[in-house]
């Protein structure tokens, strides 16, 4: 019997009809073996998609986000993806700090020229997909509907994920996940929950000693984040929306500047943007600018903050003029990419407790995703 024959998966609730529904029952997985080779049937509960079973753990997979995919790296299963979406977000450039973990080679990537449709599926012939399905609906990169996605999850690989980086979907109805939440339902795919423990317990100490280095909350700034449209425009985000993008910055005890305003009360533009006016108006501690993430701080000054500096307006701004301005941070995050972006905001908004210094075992961190602790 074939791989392919022998591994079986299907959803309680179906993909097809988890498709934008927020379907399906919340349930825990027994705890798994952290093996990969245990063959005993099992089950795994996340929104949207509801219950899959398992016949065997399932070896070939796919990431669509990245930090879904630094979630299975961070279980030792960086050799068995098959591909992944958004590499130019992803940041995968950090493992080289991390002796022993990341990719001998570039995966393939879903973010190609042309939308990845059911025959790019077919011919990647992943065991499990971690996606969202309905991102596979709506989003760009793909030319999918949801016939397609249902057909993919039924004779290619179960879909098992959840769309957490941002609550802000019109089409995300049902439960979102924490970041270590949803780490944990990959850890149980994989039937790796010895290794997710292990990071999580790892996450947990070492969150509490940074936490306890904090100035007092009087003292941490209110911050606004947003993401650079054209030019002197810019989307207004929401730390406190609790999306994993921004996990590091409310772990710092930051601020959103934006949390006492109603939609209706942030003036903005047709097209939900904001100029310098209104930044000043906000009057925040500290802006965060997404986007940039790979440059260090004097390329990120020249490239973001010197055309800030220079506008009549931008010039203004309390946070602009004080050098207040800083990377908002990546995107995506798993549990890997995670460390190093709180590491940096820690640095950037608290220079003088954290400035100079590593802030995580990076030793540690490589031999829990090696299983050795």
């Amino acid at each position: 019997m074939s791989r392919r024959d022998f591994l079986r998966a299907s959803a309680v609730v179906s993909v097809a009809g988890a498709l934008a529904s927020g379907t399906g029952s919340i349930e825990r997985s027994g705890p798994p073996k952290d093996t990969k080779t245990d063959r005993e049937p099992y089950e795994v509960t996340m929104e949207p998609v509801g219950t899959v079973e398992f016949d065997a753990v399932p070896e070939r997979w796919v990431a669509y986000a990245p930090g879904y995919a630094d979630m299975a790296v961070a279980l030792g299963l960086a050799d068995d993806l098959a591909a992944v979406g958004d590499w130019g977000r992803y940041g995968a450039d950090r493992y080289d700090e991390l002796d022993g973990v990341g990719f001998d080679d570039r995966p393939a990537t879903l973010d190609g020229d042309d939308p990845a449709d059911r025959r790019t599926f077919r011919e990647l012939g992943a065991d499990v997909h971690l996606a969202d399905p309905n991102q596979l609906v709506y989003a760009s990169a793909f030319d999918l509907n949801a016939a397609d996605v249902g057909e993919i999850a039924e004779n290619i690989g179960p879909i098992v994920g959840n769309a957490n980086r941002r609550r802000s979907q019109p089409w995300h109805s049902y439960r979102y996940y924490a970041l270590y939440e949803a780490f944990e339902k990959v850890a149980a795919v994989f039937r790796r929950r010895e290794r997710y423990e292990a990071f999580a317990a790892f996450h947990e100490e070492w969150l509490a000693e940074l936490q306890a280095e904090l100035p007092p909350a009087s003292e941490r700034p209110d911050a606004l984040l947003v993401r650079p449209k054209e030019t002197g425009r810019f989307a207004p985000l929401r730390i406190a929306d609790r999306g994993t993008s921004t996990k590091q910055w409310r772990d710092l005890g930051v601020g959103d500047a934006l949390a006492d305003l109603s939609a209706d009360e942030l003036p903005t533009a047709p097209d939900g943007t904001v100029g310098y006016a209104t930044i000043r108006s906000v009057d925040p501690d500290v802006l965060l600018v997404r986007g940039h993430e790979d440059l260090d701080r004097a390329a990120f000054e020249e490239a973001v903050v010197a055309p800030m500096r220079d506008h009549d307006v931008g010039g203004t701004i309390d946070a602009v003029r004080e050098r207040r301005v800083f990377s908002g941070g990546p995107r995506h995050q798993g549990p890997i990419l995670n460390l190093f972006a709180t590491e940096r905001a820690a640095r950037a908004i608290y220079p003088d407790v954290f400035d100079g210094r590593s802030l995580f075992d990076r030793d540690r961190v490589a031999r829990i995703v090696a299983g050795e602790e």
